[in-house]
């Protein structure tokens, strides 16, 4: 029978209890974000005792499922103030699983200003003292808790940022071979880990497929019938692959939708091919660096990568969304300069995205000059070193916007837009207004379909169809944040109709159980209306559903579009 642990730093014990039976037919985000509605005041103060970080991996993480070891963080956002759930891989969600654990709970914050561990493993839980590790980065954090527990353990930790709570801070795990840059990065929830004075979470399991099945020989037939279907599909067969993520730089350049020195008039970048995901996989070739690589174990896909730098060290991985932030974004044509900032941020303990975000409103302040890579560096080094500039920076766009007194601050409910042009990728323009995670590119993908043409195509310069692109992806993709799959298994299930039966019959042979399609739909729906819930009740409206003004005024080129969804149809969106 699975266990929900609950880490108290209040009286400094780790216990473990029998689970809900309202919580077991759920995972992942499905599970974080009905714990946080059931247990957190909405209103409170995201840094307070009363708020909880939760941790939970899917409903097929721990067995063989392929591209299933994706784990889920949540709490209310010290960057939004509302719900969030941040989505990481490495090889921690599939070890929870594995010793039976449904989900971790933070809660609590200790009276003295101590620094703390725990420890999970198959004998039990505890949490230790560990003053020796205040103030360092994830990297050497990561390091000695595999010298000291073994070097097959989980590490969940903790960068200076997310010490000094800072609401531009992620959560690390580790991969296998060691690396802590699998972030949970997005909302600020190192923050909320670093407020209950936790710097690590260390997971020791000697397993990592241990969860049981019911029906064996059933979920092995699905699991090789949904191996071969992310196989044959170009994009999670070859295309990422062979270039990961960063493949999309030069699709999205030519789409006219790459964001260009914070998000500028401008949705073409003259220099993306240099930094493109072409460009980075023969840099790391050429390095002996490796792509295909898989962030946790039984990923078909292996769509990260490890890139060698100047100095000696490794940055894996660099993602597009992280390569456009400190390239495109800032007028950056280096992928060495990207790659170190990159590092700066896995070490200190940053989400990219918020933080190359921020860079480009820093730049757009006059403060420090486009284009130029040593002086962004400069600044982003000061987060760890907690100077009144690096705390600004630290907590994020809208923050550093407000400092600095900039207006072109692309924010909603505080979180930074990611890597695409609303103006001219319209349905993910939607996906950011409304999503109750704030700006969020993968709370419902749009891209698909406006850009790439899986599962479709719904032109992404026309106001029509947008609605109904983003709500029924922003329903899938909760549904899949809870089973624990990677969300890139999305563009072969929504091209391939096989796809989702598939995962329906994993799901179903795992636990014994006869759920249909509809089922999973309808269960996304009710991950959004538990989210949509815990955010009404924090105080937000309809009016928090917009985008930033510049996006309706100031016409984009090539296309010269601006983003034109009515009010009223954003309001819609979730009243289907």
């Amino acid at each position: 029978m699975p266990k929900l642990l609950r880490l108290n730093m209040s009286t400094l014990e780790a216990k473990f209890e029998d689970v809900p039976e309202k919580y077991l037919p759920l995972g992942g985000r499905a599970l974080t974000s009905q714990l946080l509605l059931d247990e957190v005041p909405p209103q409170c103060h995201a840094l307070r005792e009363f708020n909880k970080l939760v941790i939970a991996p899917g409903l097929l993480t721990g067995t063989n499922a392929p591209s299933s070891g994706r784990l889920s963080f949540g709490g209310k956002s010290p960057l939004t103030g509302g719900i969030k759930e941040a989505n990481a891989g490495g090889i921690c969600s599939q070890k929870i699983a594995s010793l039976g654990i449904k989900a971790i709970v933070v809660e609590g914050m200790p009276d003295d200003k101590k620094t703390y561990i725990a420890r999970v493993s198959q004998s039990g839980a505890e949490v230790l003292a560990a003053d020796e590790l205040a103030g360092k980065g994830t990297y050497e954090v990561t390091a000695l808790m595999r010298e000291r527990f073994g070097s097959k353990v989980g590490v969940i930790c903790n960068g200076p940022a997310g010490e000094m709570m800072l609401a531009g801070a992620g959560v690390a795990t580790n991969d296998g071979d060691g690396n802590s840059s699998r972030y949970a990065g997005r909302g600020g929830l190192g923050a909320v880990l670093g407020s209950k004075r936790l710097k690590a979470i260390v997971i020791d399991s000697p397993t990592t497929f241990g969860v049981p099945v019911k029906d064996k020989e059933k979920f092995s037939i699905a699991a090789k019938k949904f191996a071969k279907i992310l196989l044959e599909h170009p994009v999670t067969g070859t295309g990422l692959p062979n270039f990961g993520t960063n493949v999309l730089m030069n699709v999205i350049n030519e789409a006219g939708t790459l964001p260009v020195r914070n998000f500028s008039n401008i949705g073409r970048y003259e220099h993306a091919n240099e930094v493109g995901g072409e460009a980075l996989a023969a840099a790391a070739k050429a390095r002996g660096g490796q792509v295909a690589h898989a962030c946790h174990p039984g990923c078909v896909i292996r769509c990260s990568n490890a890139y060698p730098m100047p100095d000696g060290k490794v940055c894996s991985p660099v993602e597009y969304e992280t390569a456009w932030a400190f390239g495109p974004n800032l007028d950056i044509k280096d992928l060495d300069t990207i790659a170190k900032l990159n590092y700066i941020c896995n070490d200190t303990g940053l989400d990219t995205i918020e933080a190359g975000v921020a860079l480009g409103v820093l730049m757009e302040s006059g403060t420090i000059a486009f284009g130029d890579g040593e002086a962004a560096i400069s600044a982003l080094s000061e987060v760890a070193m907690g100077t009144p500039a690096g705390r600004i920076l630290g907590n994020g766009a809208a923050f550093t916007g407000k400092a600095y007194g900039v207006t072109r601050v692309p924010t909603v409910k505080g979180q930074g837009l990611p890597a695409y042009d609303p103006r001219s990728c319209k349905g993910q323009g939607v996906t950011y207004a409304t999503s109750p995670m704030g700006a969020d590119h993968t709370a419902g993908y749009a891209v698909t379909a406006n850009i790439l043409k899986v599962g479709g195509f719904v032109d992404p310069t026309k106001a029509e169809g947008q609605v109904e692109l983003s709500r029924n992806l922003q329903v899938a993709t909760a549904a899949i944040d809870a089973t624990g799959l990677c969300l890139f298994v999305a563009f072969p299930v929504l091209d391939n109709p096989e796809g989702l039966p598939t995962i329906v019959e994993m799901i179903n042979a795992q636990y014994g159980i006869d759920l249909t399609v509809n089922d999973v739909v309808a269960l996304g729906q009710s991950i959004l209306k538990t989210e949509l819930a815990f955010n009404t009740a924090a105080g937000f409206t309809k009016a928090d559903d917009r985008l930033p003004e510049f996006f309706y005024t100031d016409k984009l080129a090539p296309h010269n579009t601006v983003f034109d969804i009515s009010d009223a149809d954003l309001d819609s969106v979730f009243e289907k």
